[in-house]
C-alpha cells in the first residue's frame, strides 16, 4: 500500500492523459457489424427486436410503447439525442438488424464508458455474434481508444443479464439500492466493470473462443468461453 507524506493511503501513480471521445463508430467482425443508429434500421430492427421476439425480451429496458416502430424509433432517437450515449445497431453480415448497444456514461477524461441499452433480438441472443458484438465494442474502448474501466450495469432483478455479464468477464462491484424509479416500480442496480489491467486476458479468451476452429460444422461451440478463459 503507498503512502502520501502524511503517512495517508493513497493511490498508485498513473501515467495519464484524456483519451479520445467516444462517438459513433462502425465495427466489424466476421459474425456481425455493429453501426451507428439511423432510421433506416428502423423497420427491419422493428421487425426482429419486437415482433419477432417476445415481450419478456423487454421488461428491463425503460422505453416508450412498442405497440408500433414509432415508439422504438422515439427510444433510440432519444439515446442519439443523449450527448452522453452512443446508441449502436448490432447487423448480421447480409445487414439484418437484430439488436442495439449503446455506449454510456462516456468519460474520456477518466477513460471510462458503460455498454447498455442493450436489446437482442431472439434470433441474436445465444449466438456467437451476440458475443462477438460485446468483443467488437469492448475492443474499440480498451484498443482503440485507450480507455481504463468498462461498465456493465442492469437491475439487480435481471438475471440473465447478470450471468450474461460475468460470462463476458465483467466483475461484479456491488449494488446501487433504490438506484431508480422505471415503470412505477423500484430498481436496484448491480454494477460490474472491465479494467484494463484484466482486458488482455479476457480479449485472449474471447478471441479464443470466436476463432472459427473452436466451432464444429454445425456451428456448435467445442470449448465453453468459460474454459477459454
Amino acid at each position: 500500500m503507498r503512502h502520501n507524506e502524511y503517512d495517508q493511503p493513497v493511490g498508485d501513480p498513473v501515467v495519464w492523459s484524456p483519451r479520445p471521445a467516444v462517438v459513433p463508430v462502425t465495427l466489424v467482425g466476421r459474425y456481425c457489424r455493429l453501426e451507428p443508429w439511423t432510421t433506416r434500421h428502423l423497420a427491419g430492427l422493428y421487425a426482429t427486436t419486437v415482433q419477432g421476439s417476445p415481450t419478456s425480451s423487454w421488461t428491463y429496458l425503460n422505453t416508450p410503447s412498442l405497440a408500433s416502430p414509432a415508439g422504438l424509433g422515439s427510444w433510440l432517437d432519444g439515446l442519439a439525442a443523449d450527448p452522453m450515449v452512443v446508441p449502436l445497431v448490432i447487423c448480421e453480415p447480409d445487414g439484418n438488424p437484430v439488436g442495439t448497444a449503446s455506449y454510456m456514461r462516456l468519460d474520456a477524461a477518466n477513460g471510462s464508458v458503460e455498454v447498455g441499452s442493450i436489446a437482442y433480438a431472439a434470433a441474436l441472443q445465444r449466438t456467437t455474434a451476440a458475443t462477438e458484438a460485446m468483443y467488437l465494442m469492448m475492443r474499440h474502448v480498451f484498443d482503440d481508444l485507450g480507455y481504463r474501466r468498462y461498465e456493465w450495469k442492469c437491475d439487480s432483478l435481471n438475471a440473465p443479464s447478470r450471468r450474461a455479464a460475468e460470462r463476458l468477464g465483467f466483475t461484479y462491484e456491488g449494488t446501487f439500492r433504490n438506484a431508480l424509479v422505471y415503470y412505477g416500480r423500484n430498481r436496484d442496480t448491480a454494477w460490474f466493470s472491465i479494467t484494463d489491467t484484466e482486458w488482455p486476458a479476457i480479449r485472449s479468451a474471447l478471441e479464443a473462443w470466436l476463432a472459427p476452429e473452436n466451432f464444429d460444422a454445425g456451428g456448435n461451440q467445442k470449448a465453453s468461453l468459460g474454459t477459454a478463459r
